[in-house]
C-alpha cells in the first residue's frame, strides 16, 4: 500500500538549544520512502543523520524563537507476514549479535522485575504461542487510557495500574517477552487508522529468524504502519528530544492511504 504521511511541529524556544527530530520515514526490507520533504519555518541550521540504525533517518537542528518543522513522504509499505501461529523461538546462542540487546532490561522495561509473573502465566507455552498469549492478557487486563500513565512510567507502573496507552502497552509487552527470553523492542510508527490521528508506539518481537510487528492495543492493523524509529523502549524512538527547554505551540500527524 501506498500512503502520504504528514508532521506538523510548532514549538517555541525560549532560548538557543538544539533539537533532535525523529518524524521520517524509515528506509528498509519492509517499505520503500519514494518521496520525502522536511522544511523548518522560519530556516533553520539542520543536519540530516542516515547512520541511526535500524534503516531511520533522524535531523538535529538549531532552535531559538517559534518554528515548525514540516514533513511530508510518500511511502510504500510492502506486504507483511507477522503472523505468529508457527513462529518458533530461538536458542540465545543462536540469535544474531544485532539482536542481543533487546533481551536486556531497559530503563522502561524492567524485565527482570516481571520474570516470575511470566513464567507462571505463560510458562507453558512457547514462541509466538507464548507471544500471543502475553498479547491477549494484556488486551484482556489492561485499560487503554490517557491520563494515567506520564514520561517516567514503567511497564512495571503500568502493570500495578493496569491502565496506560500505546507507549504503556507497548512496554509492557517488551518487558515480559524479555522476560521470557524472547527479544523485543519498541517501534514508532504513522499509523493508518489511528483514532485520533498521532504517532503510534508499537512492539517488534524476534521469532523465527525475523522481527514481527505486534501491537496489544490492536488500534491500528498492522499492514497500515509507516515505519519511523526503532529502539529499546520510548528513551530511544521519541519524536522529538530538547536539549533545552520548549513549549508546544501545536502539533499533527497524519497518514493516508493513496489510490
Amino acid at each position: 500500500m501506498l500512503f502520504d504521511v504528514e508532521a506538523s511541529l510548532t514549538y517555541d524556544f525560549a532560548q538557543p538549544c538544539e533539537v533532535l527530530l525523529m518524524v521520517e520515514a524509515a528506509h528498509g526490507p519492509d517499505q520503500a520512502v519514494r518521496s520525502w520533504a522536511l522544511t523548518f519555518w522560519p530556516n533553520v541550521d539542520a543536519v540530516g543523520r542516515d547512520d541511526v540504525g535500524d534503516y531511520e533517518r533522524c535531523t538535529v537542528f538549531n532552535a531559538h524563537g517559534r518554528i515548525n518543522a514540516l514533513y511530508r513522504a510518500s511511502v510504500e509499505v510492502m506486504k507483511r507476514d507477522h503472523d505468529l501461529t508457527d513462529a518458533v523461538g530461538m536458542p540465545i546462542r543462536d540469535l544474531p549479535a544485532s539482536v542481543l540487546p533487546y533481551l536486556r532490561a531497559s530503563r522502561f522495561c524492567p524485565s527482570d522485575r516481571m520474570e516470575r509473573f511470566v513464567d507462571r502465566e505463560f510458562g507453558h507455552l512457547d514462541g509466538g504461542q507464548k507471544v500471543q498469549a502475553i498479547l491477549d492478557w494484556i488486551g484482556a487486563n489492561v485499560d487503554y487510557r490517557a491520563g494515567v500513565s506520564h514520561a517516567q512510567t514503567t511497564a512495571l507502573d503500568s502493570f500495578t495500574d493496569r491502565a496506560g496507552v500505546c507507549r504503556d502497552f507497548t512496554h509492557m509487552v517488551i518487558a515480559m517477552c524479555r522476560a521470557a527470553d524472547i527479544p523485543a523492542r519498541a517501534v514508532s510508527a504513522y499509523a493508518w487508522k489511528l483514532e485520533p490521528p498521532d504517532l503510534h508506539a508499537i512492539a517488534e518481537v524476534y521469532l523465527g529468524g525475523r522481527w514481527r510487528l505486534v501491537d496489544a492495543t490492536a488500534l491500528a492493523p498492522i499492514e497500515g504502519l509507516v515505519r519511523v524509529a526503532t529502539g529499546r523502549d520510548a528513551a530511544d524512538i521519541a519524536f522529538m528530544t530538547i536539549f533545552g527547554k520548549a513549549t508546544l505551540i501545536e502539533q499533527s500527524f497524519t497518514i493516508t492511504p493513496k489510490v
